[in-house]
């Protein structure tokens, strides 16, 4: 495998990886798909967004880790308001992430560093396990604060359904079908929601360049989110790439 240093110095890629980046220059959205618990992971996905910002500073970062009721702390945060360690408490990231802290701190730090948006992209935990124990049915008028109305929730695409009930299978012992709905049901509405999140906000900044964290689950062959956020932004003009950086790390 071959590792970044966070310096993101042209040297430090191999030319395949090169090749990887000129393709995200034309993007309006980059997607950067993780495995959570990788280290390599987010060194890259560090080095890649310190290369695109050395080619244009207007750039976004977005990031499933942090759940959309807590953008004002974020946003506290990045204007010096609030420590980092106010932050991680505020955001109640180890209740509601649990992953190390350090994996993404440097993101937030160098977006603090260059005056750079983070945008907290995921539906409150509250809800999607509401939607895994009990269905969206469950779900009342005040549950879509933070999340798209059920006509917005796509069940539609059969190949992706069918590759989440893989996964869904190999983590349950016994899977009944309710179960498996509800299941597929709330990883939905994380998609849906940060879909949502991405289209809402490049609409509003078309300028910038929105770069999107979250597990490759969500990334992979455009099924999770980026199909999605093309269904909102239809009739508009934008590119959008991806890059599990599993792959990216052995190229």
């Amino acid at each position: 495998m071959v590792g970044l240093c966070l310096s993101a110095q042209a040297s430090s890629f191999t030319p395949t990886q090169q090749q990887v980046l000129e393709e995200l220059s034309p993007a309006n959205i980059v997607y950067l798909g993780e495995i959570h618990d990788r280290s390599l992971d987010h060194q890259n996905q560090l080095a890649i967004i310190q290369h695109l910002y050395q080619k244009n500073p207007r750039l976004v970062i977005g990031l499933e880790m942090l759940q959309k009721p807590y953008q004002g702390s974020i946003d506290r945060y990045l204007a010096g308001q609030i420590s980092e360690a106010e932050l991680v408490k505020q955001t109640e990231y180890q209740q509601r992430w649990g992953f190390p802290w350090e994996n993404y701190a440097p993101l937030l730090r160098f977006a603090k560093e260059h005056k750079l948006s983070v945008i907290a992209l995921n539906a409150p935990t509250e809800i999607t396990r509401k939607v895994a124990k009990q269905g969206l049915s469950s779900l009342a008028p005040a549950d879509f604060k933070y999340i798209p109305p059920i006509k917005d929730i796509d069940k539609s695409n059969a190949t992706y359904r069918q590759l989440i009930q893989e996964s869904f299978n190999q983590h349950q012992t016994v899977a009944n079908s309710k179960g498996w709905e509800r299941f597929y049901e709330a990883q939905l509405v994380w998609d849906e929601t940060m879909a949502a999140t991405i289209s809402e906000f490049y609409q509003q900044h078309p300028g910038d360049r929105f770069v999107a964290i979250a597990g490759q689950a969500h990334i992979r062959d455009g099924y999770g989110i980026p199909d999605r956020v093309a269904r909102r932004l239809v009739g508009r003009k934008f590119k959008q790439k991806s890059v599990i950086l599993q792959q990216f790390a052995e190229k």
